[in-house]
């Protein structure tokens, strides 16, 4: 995949960036230096081979060291919500952005 000025002048403008013709060209040869690293990677035939949990995993065994999954806070909803201009049965209320 390469991505074309137009390309990256559209992502821009989708992120509300102001990105110079320098600054374009740059970031167009980043992501298209990522894009084909992504290629390189996607090119290597991993059938057979199984997935870690963690990466260090490959070299020794790696126990995971994860806490109790247990109430560590005690519910702060309402208070959080006081500031928010709209809320509804406990939900945050916004504009709708996408038509």
């Amino acid at each position: 995949m390469s991505l074309s000025a137009q390309d990256i002048t559209r992502i821009a403008s989708l992120a509300r960036l102001a990105l110079s013709d320098a600054e374009r060209d740059r970031m167009q040869q980043q992501l298209n230096d990522f894009f084909s690293i992504v290629d390189a990677m996607r090119a290597v035939d991993t059938q057979g081979v199984e997935p870690l949990a963690h990466p260090v995993g490959a070299v020794m065994d790696v126990a995971l060291r994860l806490r109790d999954d247990v109430v560590s806070e005690t519910d702060q909803r309402a208070s959080n919500q006081r500031s928010a201009p709209l809320v509804e049965r406990g939900l945050y209320l916004v504009p709708k952005v996408i038509e």
